[in-house]
Formats: C-alpha cells, sequence, structure tokens
C-alpha cells in the first residue's frame, strides 16, 4: 500500500511535517511517527493507512507502487532500483528538461 519512505518522500514535496500529515489525515502524531519510523512497507490498521494514503492524495500526491506506471501528469521523483535493490548510479541526469536537451540550442 504504502512505504515509510513514500510517505517522507510525500511530505517533502509537500514542504509538510509530520503533525500537518496526521491533521490532514484525521489521525494522531504518534500514529504518524509510528509509521514512519517503521522500514519498507508500513503495517497497521488498514483503516489508518486508508487515511494517510487519501490525506495524501488530495494534497496532489501521486503514489506509484512497484514497476506501476505513473498516469498523472507534472513533475515528481521516484527511486530507481536495479535487480539487487539498490539505487541505480548509472540514470540519466535531470538537470536539464529533455525540451531543452533536444533544442539546437540546449
Amino acid at each position: 500500500m504504502i512505504t515509510s519512505q513514500q510517505m517522507r518522500a510525500a511530505r517533502a514535496l509537500l514542504a509538510i511535517d509530520q503533525k500537518q500529515l496526521a491533521a490532514l489525515a484525521g489521525l494522531s502524531l504518534p500514529t504518524i511517527q509510528r509509521m514512519e519510523a517503521s522500514g519498507g512497507q508500513v503495517r497497521g490498521v488498514v483503516d489508518t493507512l486508508v487515511k494517510v494514503i487519501r490525506a495524501l492524495e488530495n494534497e496532489g500526491i501521486e503514489l506509484i507502487g512497484d514497476n506501476a506506471p505513473s498516469t498523472g501528469g507534472g513533475r515528481g521523483v521516484r527511486l530507481r532500483e536495479n535487480i539487487a535493490g539498490k539505487s541505480n548510479g548509472n540514470v540519466a541526469s535531470a538537470l536539464f528538461d529533455q525540451a531543452a536537451a533536444d533544442s539546437p540550442e540546449g
């Protein structure tokens, strides 16, 4: 459903802290803290997980599962992993927009 890493990344994209996420989801701050402290997949009461996911989605976050395409528009961040499950350092640079790189002046 959602990983602790996705929760932290989503908060960073929204520029909100754990207290603000708790308020958006209608949950307590300690609940959000426990969820983010867990490693990997967040486990817990399904209703609680759904509240967090809905709160994030209502704020414009698109959660993307492993190997799932993104159906939304706009900019975002996605962690790319290699077969060993580690971050792959051999990825194209995102320093420039593709359109700028393709232009004759780019």
